[in-house]
């Protein structure tokens, strides 16, 4: 079970966005990408055979994850994530910080 997956809301911790939020749209072996975090330009060249055309694009780059903090809604904090197992034997993840379960 991962500590960080899709969808989580969370604050990044490291980099240039330090301490802004955002919600994880991809996650890679040792990475993420964050909504609307992290952008960079890309140069891409053109392609009309595939209708694509050139230019300079602002894309998402992927953070480390290491970089990232899932982000606790009570408190509005970075909060660091545990795997414990519930009452019917299910594996879920809790913030270690209040004990509360993540939905």
């Amino acid at each position: 079970m991962q500590k960080i997956k899709l969808k989580d809301e969370v604050i990044i911790i490291a980099g240039k966005d330090k301490g802004s939020t955002g919600t994880i749209t991809k996650v890679l072996h040792n990475k993420v990408i964050v909504e609307g975090k992290n952008i960079a330009k890309k140069h891409v060249k053109a392609n009309p055979n595939a209708g694509v055309t050139g230019g300079i694009i602002d894309t998402e780059m992927p953070l480390a994850i290491s970089n990232v903090a899932v982000l606790n809604p009570t408190t509005n904090k970075a909060d660091r994530i545990g795997i414990r197992t519930n009452e019917d034997g299910k594996k879920e993840r809790f913030f270690k910080s209040n004990g509360e379960a993540i939905v």
